[in-house]
This record gives structure tokens, sequence and C-alpha cells, in this order.
């Protein structure tokens, strides 16, 4: 297969499709590194567009993907990396809905929890945190979401998590918060002068950290998406991916 290259300003990057077609490179002036990976069909970025190269292999066939400075594209953007925020006790529906739906949209999904291991909700179900609060780069991810139940009483005393709600939005980067999630919100200073909502039990805790309380299934400022518990799960779920598209 022929090699096809751009060269564009010395601030835009550079790509390469070699003659091995499961090796696609991208430079900064840098020396040029490969990773496998595999795609179908047309890509098509900001940049370039090449075709046949070889089928997906793995759990998202059809999806197109290229590597953009240690990040992984998909057709149209982007493959995006989420975070939720889990912790004994949470309220299983509230974590595995949001986890999910954003696995369904083809994002990567991290959850994270106090240490890493199994973390078990308040219905019994269980699932794997990937990751310890300390171990996260948020700079790395695009979304948090918070999961409500007994879970942020526990998150809402752990340093790095609330650093890293923080770090959101300083960036002004999405954040989704469920039910009892809001109070991790509130421990991180974040929410003062903001439209948000809670579970009911919780809502005096939010107005008298400032925020501006709005009794909805969701409400959405800015960055921030907030439901109330459960039964708001598809309004939340809405809006979540609307802050990603």
């Amino acid at each position: 297969m022929r090699t096809l290259s751009r060269r564009w300003r010395r601030s835009e990057p550079v790509f390469y499709l070699p003659r091995f077609p499961d090796k696609i490179g991208i430079s900064y002036g840098k020396p040029i590194f490969y990773r496998e990976i595999p795609v179908q069909g047309t890509f098509l970025c900001r940049w370039h567009s090449f075709k046949g190269v070889l089928p997906v292999q793995g759990e998202n066939p059809g999806v197109r993907k290229f590597l953009h400075a240690g990040k992984i594209l998909k057709q149209g953007g982007f493959l995006l990396k989420a975070l939720i925020f889990g912790a004994d006790g949470f309220e299983d529906l509230e974590l595995f809905y949001p986890y999910s739906r954003l696995k369904e949209e083809g994002i990567t999904v991290h959850v994270v929890s106090m240490e890493r291991g199994i973390i078990r909700g308040k219905h019994g179900y269980e699932i794997d945190a990937d990751l310890a609060f300390k171990e996260v780069i948020p700079s790395g991810y695009d979304i948090l979401v918070l999961s409500g139940g007994k879970g942020p009483e526990k998150i809402r005393l752990d340093k790095a998590a609330l650093e890293i709600t923080r770090s959101f939005f300083r960036e002004n980067k999405p954040v989704a918060a469920i039910c009892h999630g809001p109070q991790v919100l509130i421990s991180a200073g974040v929410i003062k002068g903001r439209r948000a909502t809670c579970w009911i039990g919780i809502r005096d805790d939010l107005i008298a950290a400032g925020a501006l309380y709005e009794d909805s299934e969701v409400v959405v400022d800015g960055n921030l998406v907030t439901s109330r518990h459960p039964f708001d799960l598809h309004a939340f779920g809405r809006e979540m991916l609307k802050m990603l598209k």
C-alpha cells in the first residue's frame, strides 16, 4: 500500500498511513510512534481521510479509530473517556445506568473509588473499581459522573476525589451528579451559585452550600447536570450525553 502523508504548519500534526495498514502514526515534530489500531472502511477526520485498512477486532466493530496525541478518535471526533465515582453502598441503578449508556456510545469508562477492587451497591450488585482516586489524572478524562446512594458520604471525605471534582469545574468539563451525588460537589466547594437538584433528603444541605435548588427531574446549568433519584435516570442520561455531543 502506498504511503500517504500531508504536512501542515509546524503547530499542526503530520499524519501517516504506512505500508503496513495496521499501524498508523502521528508526529508533532517528535519521533513517529505506531500503535496497533485496526480500523475498517473510510476514516474521516478534520485533516485527512484514507481507505482500505484492516477490519475491526474487539468490542466495538465498525468504529473508526485513530491515534491523536495519545487519544483514540472515532469517526467524527475523539473517543471520549469518562470517570464514575462509586463507593460501597452506591445506588445500583444510578451507577450502572450511566455506566452502560456511556459504554453504548463507545466511551471508555473507568469506575474509581477509595481503593481499587470490588465495590458493592445497596442492592447487592458489584462492580470493579478500575482506579483509586489518588491514581486519577483528571486531564485524561472528559466527563465526571457522581452516582448516588450512600457512597457519596464516604467519597466526600477523600481529598483526592474532591480535587478531581474541582479540576473538572476549573476546566469547565461536564459533571453529572444524581441523588446524593451532589454531596461531593458541596464538599468540593463548587456548587455555590449553581442551579441544581438532588435527593430531597440533602436539599437543605444543597441550599445551605449556596446552590439554587430546583425540584425538577433534571437541571442543566452550564457544565453541570443534576437529577433527584432513579426515576429521573431517563432525563439524566439524555442530558449527560448531550454534554458530550
